[in-house]
């Protein structure tokens, strides 16, 4: 098929194969795939702005077996700087958080042995019962797997139980790469690929709104980036036609500092930022059903991410007045609130501050400005 043929096919939200996609990325000159990325945009987002939002990523704990070869952030069960946070840190970070115009915590830690379903119960139990208008964006599908197993429960069983304790959307950390050759070389501790996918299947049908990840730029083929995209594609296909399903995707690439996949294996982050920009409009490209994409300012930078606004991105996403785990592999980029939508004119868009609905939110009169110091 002509580069012509698969650009009509774009233009007209019909789903492209793997091959398709690959020959696409691999083969459309950069400024023509943008455009293609940037027009399905605006039929998709017509409003033109590009959102953005105020949460906060606080862990829950740092004590995790799942031994990702990218992740410098957890510790193993008995390890000196172990830690499960306390109820009164867990109250000044949500106070800090509102004072600084946040409404939600991005709640996630690692594969703890001993914290089973009860202990999350609980947690989200108590802090919804602290501030009722606190939003919980909380776990993830390796987590809530982990819970499964811990306690020999159904996907079913244990996602109606966050959600009536509290949780209000599922993360979509964890997916990596939903391939298992590269899950067995990067996160061999993790669910497998159709278990994520099943998960959020699960919570789909649950009307729990979730949103997609993919973290590249390590040992995966360009063919396995493609073959991600389609399995994504087709759990979103999968969902009940009320429900939100996967309400944003969100690429972002493999930090490499000092982590495991670097020290042992030699595997280096050396995607461009071209490559990035072109991930970008073909996950516009490739997800004709999901209507928002994220530029991952965090791991790429202001003015990659500013590109892939004319590159079929709508979103900036949070900036994240808290953030632990890719920090620690060295994603170095910091957001405030005034920089992101100063960010966002820049590029030509109207800033537009929103919740992980993607409903929009008036930015509090009272806000003040975070004191970036982590």
């Amino acid at each position: 098929m002509s580069l012509s043929d698969l650009y009509k096919k774009a233009s007209d939200f019909e789903f492209l194969s793997v091959e398709e996609g690959v020959a696409l990325f691999e083969q459309a000159p950069l400024t023509e795939l943008m455009y293609i990325a940037d027009e399905l945009r605006k039929q998709q987002v017509p409003h033109g702005k590009v959102t953005w939002q105020i949460d906060r990523n606080v862990n829950t704990t740092n004590v995790c077996i799942a031994n990702c070869k990218f992740c410098n952030f957890y510790r193993i069960p008995g390890h000196p700087d172990a830690y499960i946070t306390d109820i009164d840190t867990y109250k000044r970070k949500i106070e800090e958080t509102f004072r600084w115009g946040g409404d939600q915590l991005l709640l996630q830690g690692g594969h703890h042995p001993e914290l089973g379903l009860k202990f999350y119960t609980s947690l989200f139990s108590e802090l919804k019962n602290l501030y009722p208008n606190l939003k919980l964006h909380t776990l993830g599908p390796p987590e809530v797997a982990h819970i499964c197993k811990l306690e020999k429960m159904s996907h079913h069983d244990v996602l109606v139980a966050l959600k009536k304790s509290g949780m209000d959307s599922l993360p979509g950390a964890g997916a990596e790469i939903l391939i298992d050759r590269v899950r067995r070389l990067i996160s061999k501790g993790k669910c497998g690929a159709q278990e994520w996918l099943d998960i959020m299947h699960e919570a789909h049908k649950l009307f729990i709104t979730t949103s997609a990840t993919m973290m590249f730029g390590h040992v995966e083929t360009i063919h396995e980036r493609f073959e991600h995209l389609v399995r994504i594609r087709e759990v979103q296909s999968r969902k009940p036609a009320e429900a939100k399903g996967f309400l944003a995707f969100i690429p972002w690439t493999f930090q490499d500092v000092d982590t495991l996949l670097t020290k042992i294996r030699g595997v280096h982050n050396l995607t461009t930022p071209e490559e990035y920009i072109r991930m970008i409009a073909m996950s516009r490209i490739m997800l004709p059903n999901v209507k928002n994409i994220q530029a991952s300012w965090l791991t790429v930078g202001k003015a990659t991410a500013q590109l892939c606004l004319r590159a079929g991105a709508n979103d900036f996403g949070s900036i994240m007045l808290e953030e632990n785990v890719v920090s620690a592999a060295g994603a170095p980029h910091r957001f405030t609130a005034k920089g992101i939508q100063a960010a966002i004119r820049e590029a030509g868009f109207e800033p537009q501050l929103r919740n992980q609905q993607y409903e929009w939110r008036d930015i509090p009169a009272t806000i003040e400005e975070q004191v970036i110091d982590y």
